[in-house]
């Protein structure tokens, strides 16, 4: 009876290096983090502050807290715009 062929076992051969991944300074992944964190801390500031009656998040503002409340979130919709 012949014998059959011994096959031949290729060389073990380790898989490539992953190369660090390169941030891109025109990537568009810090637009959605900033937006979402301008829209609560808008929230956040126009609630404590009719929570709190007034007396914070800045007292000597007064009302004006919340304009400053809606500026953030004014920013975030501003942040926005940069989302691709």
């Amino acid at each position: 009876m012949p014998k059959s062929r011994i096959r031949k076992k290729a060389d073990y051969t380790p898989p490539a290096a992953k190369q660090a991944t390169v941030i891109k300074l025109n990537s568009r992944a810090w637009v959605a983090p900033v937006m979402l964190a301008m829209f609560l801390i808008g929230l956040a500031w126009i609630v404590v502050f009719y929570v709190t009656d007034g007396s914070l998040p800045i007292d000597a503002l007064d009302n004006w807290n919340i304009v400053v409340g809606f500026g953030f979130i004014a920013a975030g919709f501003a942040v926005s715009t940069q989302w691709k």
